[in-house]
């Protein structure tokens, strides 16, 4: 068993290196491979193997805490700088209800899963009922936001490593099949429009207003970028580590009553405030450095979290708890039927609809696959939503905890 976090860091990146590599490979085996196994599923599955077969010794690393007090925020703050709010208005009020209706779905479908599941299967929650809500809550920061917001959920709301590695096995699996299904849907896009009486025109607008946007922004990124880019970063997350320190300990001493918000939560004011000083420099200069890279810098900080979230996967949680998918499905029907629903009465494109949705389940790091599937300028776009879900995700999948922990009571 190896013990030195050093060298568990070293396999963690070969890993994430190794996963990259193989997935934007243009070998046959590779293409085919890929086509039906996620390659964030192999960044969760294939560290948790390291674990499974005691290769190392997770519960003893500091790796995870590393990754979730200080890349975790500072992921946050380049994921949030870059939302350009007229640029996300631009994209008309139908895109923006869409994606909001996501949002809603998910935040009100939990709470309904577990509802009907306690009904249909009382097997299912049975004395876990405290358990299963909290790791619900993690599956909920996930679809509304992503990773960051996930690992957020799971230290707020104090979610156990057993029935994580659960609801992270319901979370990916469930989330991509629904990514299959819009994959799907844009292939037949024209005539989906075309039966609902959708107006195209307006995806032809924006495929141009989204071309000259990259093109206004994008650069090489230099020494100096790459510097600014770290300094935010890291910066931001001292001043929110900074604020939770004064914050938590504010509210524990004189409003005891409010831990059941989670503000005596150090973790707590640490991801808020770290995703208000990003959202807040989105009015700034600094959301230039996203030309430069700032997003794909916290997406890396963001993969190395995975790794270590994989390093304490338990896959045996995975088969002895099928039920919990049960759960996942009836919950993404929610949001499935809420996003149809409103595609119609809306008369939007299913190209609103798609990436709208996957904005909120799959965050940055798939929406843009779908938003690609439509036609590939548009990927921007998905990136677009998919970050406001990232600033999202934390406050919304907050509220659904909440909404859960009442059902479950």
């Amino acid at each position: 068993m190896i013990t030195n976090d050093a060298v568990q860091l070293g396999l963690l990146a070969m890993i994430l290196g190794l996963v990259f590599y193989t997935s934007h490979s243009n070998h046959r085996a590779f293409r085919s491979f890929y086509r039906y196994v996620p390659a964030l599923l192999l960044c969760y599955f294939l560290p948790s193997l390291l674990t499974t077969f005691n290769i190392i010794d997770a519960h003893d690393s500091q790796l995870y805490y590393v990754a979730s007090r200080y890349l975790l925020p500072a992921s946050l703050v380049l994921l949030t700088l870059s939302i350009d709010f007229k640029g996300i208005l631009n994209l008309g009020p139908k895109a923006l209800i869409l994606f909001l209706t996501g949002t809603v779905g998910i935040v009100i479908g939990g709470p309904i899963a577990l509802l009907l599941v306690s009904w249909l299967a009382p097997g299912v929650i049975g004395a876990e009922a405290d358990q299963i809500w909290r790791g619900m809550t993690t599956i909920a920061g996930s679809w509304i936001g992503g990773s960051a917001n996930q690992t957020a959920m799971k230290e707020v709301f104090n979610v156990g490593d057993g029935i994580f590695s659960a609801m992270v096995a319901v979370d990916v699996i469930v989330a991509n099949i629904w990514m299959a299904v819009l994959l799907l849907m844009a292939g037949r896009s024209d005539q989906i429009d075309e039966s609902i009486g959708a107006n195209n025109q307006a995806i032809t607008d924006l495929r141009k207003r989204v071309e000259k946007m990259q093109a206004d922004i994008i650069r090489i990124p230099s020494l100096h970028d790459l510097m600014l880019i770290a300094a935010v970063g890291f910066t931001l997350t001292g001043l929110a580590h900074w604020g939770a320190d004064i914050l938590a300990p504010f509210f524990a001493e004189n409003f005891p009553a409010t831990a059941r918000l989670s503000l005596t939560s150090g973790f707590f004011w640490l991801i808020i405030i770290a995703t208000t000083l990003g959202l807040a420099l989105s009015f700034t200069k600094a959301r230039q450095l996203e030309g430069a890279g700032a997003s794909k810098v916290g997406s890396v900080f963001i993969y190395f979290l995975v790794a270590t979230i994989g390093t304490h996967m338990d896959l045996k949680a995975i088969f002895e708890n099928p039920g919990y998918f049960l759960i996942g499905i009836i919950w993404m029907l929610v949001h499935a039927t809420l996003m149809l629903v409103m595609c119609r009465v809306l008369r939007a494109p299913v190209f609103y609809m798609a990436v709208g949705s996957q904005a909120n389940v799959g965050g940055a790091a798939s929406a843009p696959v779908v938003a690609a599937a439509f036609h590939p300028s548009l990927a921007p776009v998905g990136v677009l939503l998919a970050v406001m879900g990232y600033a999202l995700g934390t406050y919304a999948a907050w509220l659904c905890g909440l909404i859960l922990q009442t059902v479950a009571q």
